[in-house]
């Protein structure tokens, strides 16, 4: 079967499909919330667009209450079967872009857009994948559903909510990190740390310092304001600050308040050390200048976690063979002078004991005045490598693409730990630049074509696998 050449003859529907959704700012908003659409209404436009367009197709489908939705095909009285777990859901378009993020434009070969290669793009290619194995008519032992999610990037509530309704599937991938197989994914920790400091009063003082929208992206933007004596003094230390340290920045004083801001560098969390956190370089430059002590605990915490990706401030830095060095993203910061958070968000390795690790942070954050006021984990996922879906996505990949089905390990969370033997199995193929969650986000055409075709292939195979 010449799977690529298959997928080919449907680029220009694929592309025509994948606009139409890409312009859908599919982005979580709660206070469009129904029973409807509990992400939002973008969120909720986005599921229903993949879910008509799937009962155009002659798919099976089902909305899970609005969190989630399926196309099913195969045998209906199959006892298992296959998932392809997708999201339509994206982060924030925060940066400053080319091209408007959610008007999709290919410039070089390349498709730009918020959603491009998370996860949109990824998605409609398995879609096209599944429609063609069944425009084929190829045999099916098992059934075979692509599952859309709504909440992946926030929590993964929709999986929660599908879990709890639908049987769960034999096996699965989801097309959501690279190629070509991620085996195992670190654990999470979203914390929230509470200033339980006495937030002052007094003349020289921080009025409000701002960072960052979602736990899991490194903020690009910091705003602090403050009030006080020698304003122009500390105007003046920023600016050679920037300048000390390549960075854009700008100043503005307005009736007694200095208004500091200072641009970073997005990168998702799994990887912070690939993004500049625009939040915690700030704070290290207002620990250089002399503010009440209350608020220098506050600024000081932060400015210890910058450029300290691996926890090493925070005493919890630990590493495995298997997934590599725990990491720290201070995603959300705030303060005013109401209450004061650090929202933190920690991918860790296997084999990370969580005990140990939630005494030695809040020991570390403790000392600057901070509890825990809101805690949220995920356990790290983890398939033996001897597996028949990965033996077989294994050869897949080695056959389509003549390269070595090398495993992979990941920071990211994706869907595929959802289920008991899931996988991530691309779609950014090995040298490409992963543009996920930052500015300019875009995919390759002809690598999307060719992520499509060895969908298709994989879809077929695993539905006559037997497990």
């Amino acid at each position: 079967m010449n799977w690529h050449g298959e997928i080919l003859n449907r680029k220009s529907n694929l592309l025509d499909d994948l606009t139409t959704l890409l312009k859908i700012k599919s982005v979580k908003d709660l206070s469009t919330s129904s029973a409807q659409a509990p992400m939002g209404e973008a969120i909720g436009e986005a599921l229903d667009y993949m879910l008509e367009k799937a009962k155009k197709d002659g798919f099976r489908t089902k909305n899970i209450e609005g969190y989630a939705g399926y196309a099913e095909m195969g045998p209906v009285d199959a006892e298992d079967y296959i998932a392809v777990l997708c999201h339509v859901d994206v982060v924030p378009a925060s940066g400053d872009w080319t091209s408007d993020p959610f008007v999709p434009e290919i410039r070089d070969g390349l498709l730009y857009a918020r959603g491009a290669i998370d996860d949109k793009g990824p998605t409609m290619a398995a879609y096209y994948a599944f429609k063609l194995v069944k425009d084929l008519g190829l045999p099916l032992k098992h059934r075979v559903r692509i599952i859309f999610g709504t909440d992946e990037e926030s929590g993964m509530s929709c999986m929660q909510k599908y879990m709890e309704l639908e049987p769960h599937p034999i096996a699965g991938f989801a097309p959501d990190a690279d190629f070509p197989i991620i085996y195992a994914e670190k654990g999470q920790i979203n914390i929230r740390l509470k200033f339980n400091g006495e937030i002052g009063t007094v003349p020289a003082k921080l009025v409000s310092f701002k960072a960052g929208e979602r736990a899991n992206v490194v903020p690009d933007l910091a705003v602090a304001s403050v009030s006080g004596d020698n304003l122009d003094v500390m105007k003046t230390d920023f600016e050679a600050f920037c300048r000390n340290h390549n960075l854009e920045g700008g100043s503005l004083e307005k009736q007694g308040i200095l208004t500091l801001s200072l641009k970073g560098k997005p990168a998702h969390a799994m990887e912070p050390e690939k993004g500049l956190n625009a939040g915690t370089k700030l704070a290290a430059f207002l620990v250089t200048q002399d503010l009440q002590p209350i608020e220098h605990n506050y600024l000081q915490f932060l400015a210890e976690l910058d450029e300290d990706h691996y926890g090493n401030n925070l005493s919890i830095s630990f590493s495995d063979e298997i997934t590599g060095p725990l990491t720290v993203n201070p995603g959300i910061i705030t303060y005013d002078l109401k209450e004061a958070n650090v929202h933190l968000n920690l991918r860790c390795p296997v084999k990370t004991s969580y005990h140990n690790l939630y005494q030695q942070l809040e020991a570390a954050a403790g000392k600057y005045g901070f509890i825990t006021d809101e805690l949220r984990e995920r356990l790290p996922h983890h398939v033996d490598a001897a597996h028949p879906l990965i033996k077989t996505l294994q050869k897949i990949y080695q056959e389509e693409t003549s390269s070595e089905p090398v495993l992979l390990t990941t920071g990211g969370n994706t869907y595929a730990r959802t289920i008991n033997n899931g996988v991530a199995f691309g779609a950014l193929f090995p040298g490409r630049p992963d543009t996920a969650h930052q500015k300019d986000e875009s995919i390759s055409v002809d690598d999307l074509i060719k992520a499509a075709s060895i969908y298709a292939r994989a879809i077929y195979e695993l539905a006559n696998t037997h497990f």
